[in-house]
């Protein structure tokens, strides 16, 4: 679920309060962090055990029924979102809790009738979605599951929304954990009671999981609305005159979730079309699938996984480069963003090392698939340029640079597109994974060129980029090195020795270095 923080923390604060503000800042950022890595721990750790049991194919089957279920939930659910975080945040500082409740009214009553129409839409089109749009018919089953979870996701989006203006990311953290806690006990007795009736079932029945956990979560959120909400009654504002609510909502909300909209619907009509062009190389619809999963649903989660942490700085840092600029303090604006995309690099080269000499023994251990390892492997060097792009769009939101980052992944879509049409189906899996090599670097080379313009931040090439790099290869070989005379025959000790022992060589050369000094720390976090 996406939370708009730039509108959720730039508010007027006297002096008296910064202290109270900047704990309140680092508390919900913490927890936010905290919740990320617990929820991706979860999700790769039940991934596997979905892998496990129903294959690469399976996987590759539930990642296009869930192209789908993010289109839709996209829609019904992604603008509204903000626009109660942002009115019910301005009710809050001078209105009443009557206009509070008033404006979370309208809101569910919108979203319930946006999501209703999604929910007719994808029921009575399920058989056209998946037989000619998906080519799988085998997504059936699933498709007409799916709507029931829409008018729930749209009361919890709208519920999310109202605790972010509250200030208040606690119920909505606790709901989410819950939520996959919920899910992920569905989805093991439904798969398991299942298994037996082939990959339709299976998949139906993973986004059966995903529609009971979704109701579990909207309930206990709305719980923890109804308590909170008594505390409303302490806001002093004065009633406001009467306003359009609908059309300040739909005014917030429309721009949002057309742009992100299209974004879904092209990254959607991505994940189609890989693998029918996978197939077309000389493929089964089976092997093709198989690859897509390997890639989408297995490799990239593994490697997405380290960025939680960097996702979570990068967050905690919009609303202080947002204040910065209102206060015209264009020092530290260069500074943070010098020192974020510098404490990137450096966290994106030690996994890239990891990965790119361990890689097939890692696929191996979480997945006990040596192509997967070999994906890993493959995909690392895109590391950098991966988490790069992700922190600097971030940035760049909080430099209320939204329009640029939308036509950016807007643009890297399209090509993407166009080079899966006249690559993919003549070069295979190695076509796609330069098509990504390209997107990765495209879109990470537009948005950190943006950023460094707007901030007239530099980085240094050989201190801040070579040296780091040649260091967190040196440490990984180094390790390997030294872990031959231990001679270790347990694949779990190896890999957690080799991370532990490389990233400890691996800070020691950074220091020494001097490529990271203990300021660049004390400069991030204060």
């Amino acid at each position: 679920m996406h939370f708009d923080f730039k509108s959720y923390y730039c508010i007027d604060f006297n002096l008296e309060g910064e202290k109270l503000k900047k704990t309140l800042f680092i508390k919900n950022a913490a927890i936010l962090t905290v919740t990320s890595v617990i929820l991706r721990f979860i999700g790769i750790i039940f991934k596997i055990w979905l892998a496990k049991l129903i294959g690469s194919e399976g996987i590759g089957l539930h990642q296009l029924i869930f192209s789908v279920y993010m289109l839709v939930t996209t829609f019904a659910a992604s603008g509204i979102c903000t626009a109660v975080t942002r009115l019910v945040a301005e009710e809050i500082a001078v209105g009443t809790n009557k206009g509070c409740l008033k404006i979370l009214r309208h809101s569910v009553e919108l979203s319930l009738i946006i999501a209703f129409v999604s929910a007719v839409a994808v029921f009575f089109g399920a058989d056209f979605i998946a037989n000619g749009i998906l080519g799988d018919s085998r997504a059936n089953i699933a498709l007409k599951i799916l709507p029931v979870s829409l008018p729930f996701m749209a009361i919890s989006s709208c519920i999310r929304g109202y605790f972010i203006a509250r200030r208040n990311v606690t119920p909505s953290s606790i709901a989410q954990i819950f939520e996959q806690i919920v899910r992920i006990i569905i989805i093991v007795g439904l798969v398991k009671a299942f298994s037996d009736k082939g990959l339709a079932v299976c998949c139906a029945a993973v986004i059966g999981g995903d529609v009971i956990s979704e109701i579990f979560g909207t309930v206990l959120l709305f719980l923890s609305f109804a308590s909170d909400s008594k505390k409303l009654e302490n806001l002093k504002g004065r009633p406001r005159p009467d306003y359009p609510i609908v059309r300040k909502i739909l005014n917030i909300s429309a721009p949002i979730t057309s742009g992100r909209y299209l974004n879904t619907l092209l990254r959607t009509a991505e994940n189609i079309l890989v693998p029918k062009n996978l197939a077309k190389y000389h493929l089964s619809s089976e092997n093709a699938l198989s690859q897509f999963g390997m890639i989408k649903g297995m490799a990239l989660p593994v490697l997405f996984f380290p960025s939680a942490l960097l996702n979570s700085v990068s967050t905690l840092l919009i609303p202080e480069i947002s204040q910065a600029i209102a206060k015209n303090q264009n020092y530290l604006v260069k500074s943070t963003t010098r020192n974020i995309l510098k404490l990137t690099l450096i966290t994106s080269y030690i996994f890239t090392a990891i990965f790119f000499t361990n890689g097939i023994e890692i696929g191996e251990l979480i997945y006990n698939d040596n192509q997967v390892g070999f994906l890993l492997r493959a995909l690392s060097p895109i590391i950098p340029f991966m988490y790069l792009d992700s922190i600097s769009d971030g940035i760049l939101k909080g430099l209320d640079q939204q329009l640029f980052s939308f036509r950016t992944a807007i643009s890297d879509s399209v090509i993407r597109i166009i080079l899966i049409l006249f690559f993919v189906s003549r070069t295979g899996l190695n076509g796609f994974i330069i098509i990504m090599y390209f997107s990765n670097f495209f879109t990470c080379f537009l948005n950190v060129k943006r950023l460094l313009k707007l901030t007239s931040s530099k980085l240094k090439i050989i201190n801040e980029i070579l040296i780091p790099l040649i260091s967190a290869f040196f440490s990984v070989y180094i390790t390997e090195f030294l872990l031959v005379f231990i001679n270790l025959k347990t694949p779990v000790i190896h890999t957690i020795l080799i991370s532990l022992i490389s990233l400890s060589i691996y800070i020691a050369l950074l220091f020494i270095s001097g490529s990271i000094e203990k300021d660049d720390i004390l400069n991030l976090i204060h």
